[in-house]
């Protein structure tokens, strides 16, 4: 198997508790550190923070659970922005989910030596910290451009391992330390500890908890069932995030209780590790406060100190990727330089975009070694990317009120002729208070924030006027890049597959050409929905069928050392299905099984292989037994 990063797909990981033992993975690491910096602010009102905020993500998930469904391809807000709106605004989300992804990279990195401090204490702190967290962000872009892959199965099994380490420190801190009276009468003091400002503050930097909540989007194009699969992964990550979210800090604070110090309230949670607090490790110190002594308390702390470190290790690798996943889709619009899309010629990877905004932005980001100033930046951009989030799927149900939608999330309300998603303009506008609250509130966020988004907008305006040649609203795609002296690379490949040999054998072919050019191919199996039945009706035969069809591909995919995604779609027309999947996946070609000469009768494609023939978006191959015509 060729020795490159295959853009990172996790392409046997289709189902629903696959996606979201994955996207768990990313979004659970974040109590590792948002813990401590909400503590320090939230003190004893932790809790109910982290409920209205954990209310707020509920709604989001909803946004971006239909968003996703929607346009099941990476790009989260951006994507839906760009049908919802144009261009421009596009390029706001993604530009804004840049600065997300640079500041996860930072902070998951900054905090993987705290953990690590259990072997050698100077982790913990400045500028021990910063130094291991670059090395993490450097040894990672270095990996993801040489082209090692990841390592799916131990993803999921730590992401597991991981919420039932978390889910059993919940259990123990109840049975051994909670205490209702101090969680709910001692550790409050309303509008004074925390203040008033301070806590609406808190609300938009318990965000940061969420972090990762663009992985389903990223993984839905290797999603095989999307309208089925995404929306329950997304309410599954939401759900077991909330729980340990909701309960977590009880324990915490139980542990770790706001205590009166020199004429002011604190919690050792939130303090820095020159105080003697945990701000730095607070699962640490929530560890070392449940009433474990001698051995036992030894092992936890050294169980959790790795378990967190490789938590955030893989998250920090998840930032870098989703990196260089959006500067590829960014880039393959032609918001920023193409430049940024093109692969190393050895490792066929996007060697550049990594090392800009995977390593160098990042590191440059990480070196102050202030965690409060990283959450306030994630916060800015974070509630501008899901605001426009929630907008755009608002925009959505206006502008395509008409349109048969196959997932619809829930609460609605129909007024107008338009059914009015209750949940994205609840979201919407908890979104954008807590966006507003950053921007008021602190100063450096506020200023860091807008230099960003000016400086992208001016590069943007640029790059478009005076090199593209296009309206800065305007949509338009990069050309297909081809190898040096082949006419014919393709490196993306459309299958349409249905049970039989007809179907097998254009896999085959595919998976020859794609052998040969390191191509990736998506395999497409079409439910074909009947006029009387809504889209998402359930057609069990039909569907074993396809998932037959598609495991069958993936199986002789296996064969050639060939990446296949399956992917089921259910559609009215299935030629205009598989034509509308070759556009959204800029597909360069593709192949069809035909029927053999003496059996005409059996012809799989049929009505269909004309239509596709009219109306696809690139090459077109149809293979016939042995042979193989290209139109």
């Amino acid at each position: 198997m060729p020795r490159r990063r295959r853009q990172q797909r996790l392409e046997r990981v289709l189902g629903t508790p696959a996606l979201f033992a994955t996207a768990y993975g990313n979004v659970g690491s974040s109590i590792y550190y948002a813990l401590g910096l909400v503590a320090g602010i939230a003190l004893g009102l932790t809790p109910l923070v982290f409920v209205i905020s954990g209310l707020i993500f509920a709604a989001t998930a909803a946004t971006y659970a239909e968003g996703t469904v929607r346009f099941p391809e990476a790009g989260g807000s951006s994507s839906f922005a760009r049908h919802a709106f144009d261009e421009l605004v596009s390029f706001g989300a993604a530009w804004a989910q840049m600065l997300n992804y640079v500041i996860t990279i930072a902070i998951s990195a900054f905090f993987v030596p705290h953990y690590l401090s259990i072997f050698w204490g100077p982790l913990r702190t400045n500028p021990w910290d910063i130094v291991g967290g670059a090395i993490v962000i450097a040894v990672l872009v270095l990996l993801n451009i040489v082209g090692i892959r990841e390592a799916a199965s131990l993803n999921i099994f730590l992401a597991v391992v991981d919420f039932a380490t978390q889910l059993l420190l919940v259990l123990i801190g109840f049975a051994l330390i909670f205490s209702p009276r101090q969680v709910f009468s001692a550790n409050l003091h309303w509008g004074v500890a925390p203040t008033w400002s301070s806590f609406f503050l808190a609300i938009p930097i318990a965000m940061i908890a969420y972090t990762g909540i663009e992985t389903v989007s990223n993984l839905a194009e290797e999603a095989r069932d999307p309208p089925r699969d995404i929306p329950r992964s997304i309410s599954w990550v939401a759900g077991a995030v909330f729980a340990i979210y909701f309960t977590l800090p009880l324990v915490a604070l139980s542990a770790l209780p706001v205590r009166h110090v020199g004429g002011g309230f604190v919690t050792k949670l939130g303090q820095g590790p020159e105080k003697g607090g945990f701000a730095n490790d607070p699962v640490l110190g929530v560890v070392e406060h449940l009433g474990l002594h001698g051995t036992i308390l030894s092992g936890a702390k050294i169980y959790v100190g790795i378990l967190a470190s490789t938590i955030l290790f893989i998250a920090t690798n998840a930032g870098v990727i989703g990196a260089s996943r959006i500067t590829y889709a960014m880039a393959s619009h032609r918001q920023i330089p193409e430049i940024f899309r093109r692969l190393h010629p050895r490792f066929k990877t996007p060697w550049l975009s990594l090392l800009v905004f995977g390593g160098i932005i990042s590191i440059a980001v990480l070196l102050p070694g202030k965690t409060t100033f990283l959450g306030d930046m994630y916060a800015f951009g974070a509630m501008l990317s899901f605001t426009i989030a929630h907008a755009s799927v608002i925009a959505l149900r206006v502008k395509r009120r008409e349109r048969e939608m196959r997932f619809r999330a829930r609460p609605n309300l129909s007024a107008g002729g338009v059914d009015w998603p209750l949940f994205a303009i609840f979201g919407g506008l908890g979104t954008a208070a807590a966006w507003l609250v950053v921007v008021v509130q602190k100063t450096d966020a506020r200023w860091v924030g807008f230099g960003w988004l000016v400086l992208g907008l001016i590069l943007y305006a640029v790059y478009r006027r005076y090199v593209v040649h296009v309206p800065l609203r305007e949509t338009v795609r990069a050309p297909v890049l081809i190898g040096p002296a082949i006419a014919l690379e393709y490196r993306s490949i459309l299958v349409p597959v249905k049970p039989g040999r007809e179907s097998e054998e254009a896999i085959d072919f595919a998976c020859r050409l794609a052998a040969e050019r390191r191509s990736s191919i998506a395999a497409v199996s079409v439910v074909v929905v009947p006029l009387e039945l809504p889209l998402d009706a359930g057609l069990p035969e039909a569907e074993a069928e396809a998932n037959e069809a598609l495991d069958a591909a993936v199986a002789i995919g296996e064969l050639y050392g060939v990446d296949v995604i399956g992917r089921l779609l259910r559609a009215r027309r299935p030629g205009r299905a598989i034509v509308r999947e070759a556009e959204r996946r800029q597909t360069e070609i593709i192949v069809l099984g035909a029927p053999r000469a003496e059996r005409p009768r059996r012809a799989i494609f049929s009505e269909t292989v004309d239509f596709i023939l009219k109306n696809a978006p690139s090459r077109v191959m149809v293979v016939a037994g042995k042979k193989a015509a290209a139109a």
